[in-house]
């Protein structure tokens, strides 16, 4: 659990230096690429989907929503909801960071064998998978 934890601290300040220009954090990138690739989620969508906290997500939201990078509207289903898009602003800043998300993921990468890391990321995907999983069956 520590050494996730020490990785995911490492990821993160990659990324800071690599993504300084952006004024993107780590997490405020993800919830912008998950929007980016499903329109229109709401924020419980995004969630299950970021596995940011609900209350943490909220606040990155809002702050997205201040700097004019996300729109959102109340959803057809649920009128207490939002769902969320891109604005054209985040369109822009998620271009501007995927270099700084990819030159972190080489940078992170680089310490394993080349035939080692397509199995890393694939462990680590069945790691959070199999952790949802076990969320919601709680």
């Amino acid at each position: 659990m520590h050494l996730l934890h020490r990785a995911g601290q490492c990821a993160t300040e990659i990324f800071g230096s690599e993504a300084r220009t952006s004024g993107l954090t780590p997490r405020q990138f993800a919830v912008l690429k998950v929007v980016a690739d499903e329109e229109g989620l709401s924020q419980t969508d995004l969630v299950e989907r970021t596995g940011i906290d609900r209350s943490t997500l909220a606040d990155i939201v809002a702050r997205l929503l201040r700097r004019g990078l996300l729109q959102r509207r109340r959803t057809k289903e649920d009128a207490r909801a939002y769902a969320v898009k891109l604005s054209p602003q985040g369109a822009r800043a998620l271009r501007e960071a995927q270099p700084a998300a990819a030159a972190t993921d080489q940078l992170l990468l680089a310490g394993l064998p080349p035939g080692k890391r397509q199995d890393f990321v694939d462990a680590l995907n069945l790691i959070v998978a199999a952790a949802g999983a076990g969320r919601e069956r709680r």
